[in-house]
């Protein structure tokens, strides 16, 4: 398995979004991260995803990373943010000097696709060209916009955190949600990292929550879809181990090898990993 969303950060380093008071607000590094793999089956590697240090200097720490830990670090997706105000020009000059150690992908973020900055849009293009995927964690409309996206850039992999940020099954109606996947499901280059889950779906019944899975992988693809923990956001609500847990509940009915392509292979393909 190939867990696809983990984070590590130092607060004296930046992420002013880590509250002081919080349980998130101490370093999580590498040793951290060895010691969270513990328990988990068959565990092959992580993808380390930017934290929003919000600060150019996160990308070449993440890429430090990945260097010094390629035995935990898998790959890695920067914060697209970041580089806006550089230009395309000056992505694709480090994407080239970085080669194959720079980033298997660069993240946008925000309330929704308005909401991010224009200087950072504006990189998409390079991303299609570089073969690097574009990570969207959007809170509203991710699923469809990855999908428009998509089809303004062909050749662009775009990956959607979360389910897409789908609404607690607690609290929320999902009609819109369910729309939101048929219109991803039409472009075939969108696949939808199943992560999160033991956050934004606290207090759900665990076979609600593998229903919003199975519906995913089902309408998708399993050749589609990826997992992730979110570690350590996920551990005021259990460990990485529980986190991917949840993540594989809605995966019972696939059969081994397609179970495969969702825990390994799709990450190994959208990502270009080795291994």
């Amino acid at each position: 398995m190939i867990d696809c969303h983990v984070h590590l950060w130092d607060p004296a380093e930046g992420f002013g979004w880590i509250r002081p008071d919080s349980t998130h607000h101490r370093a999580f590094g590498t040793a951290d991260l060895a010691r969270s793999g513990s328990g988990v089956r068959e565990l092959a590697g992580a993808v380390l995803v930017e934290a929003s240090r919000g600060d150019r200097g996160e990308t070449l720490a993440l890429r430090a990373l990945r260097l010094r830990r390629p035995d935990l670090i898998a790959g890695y997706v920067a914060n697209l943010h970041v580089h806006g105000a550089d230009g395309p020009g000056r992505l694709r000059a480090l994407l080239d000097e970085w080669g194959t150690s720079g980033p298997n992908g660069m993240r946008l973020g925000g309330a929704h696709w308005a909401d991010t900055p224009e200087p950072a849009r504006a990189l998409v293009p390079v991303l299609a060209e570089r073969g690097v995927v574009l990570e969207l964690n959007l809170h509203r409309g991710a699923l469809t916009t990855a999908a428009d996206v998509a089809a303004r850039h062909p050749g662009l992999t775009v990956v959607v955190d979360h389910l897409g940020n789908a609404p607690g099954l607690a609290t929320r109606d999902l009609g819109d949600w369910y729309r939101d996947v048929e219109r991803a499901a039409a472009a075939p280059r969108v696949l939808v990292k199943i992560s999160g889950l033991l956050t934004q779906q606290h207090g759900a019944e665990p076979h609600r929550v593998a229903h919003l899975v199975r519906h995913v992988v089902d309408t998708l693809g399993p050749g589609r879809c990826l997992v992730g923990s979110d570690w350590p956001i996920c551990l005021p609500r259990g460990s990485r181990a529980d986190s991917l847990a949840l993540s594989r509940t809605g995966l019972d009915h696939l059969t081994a090898d397609r179970r495969e392509l969702v825990l390994h292979t799709n990450a190994v393909r959208a990502y270009r990993l080795d291994r």
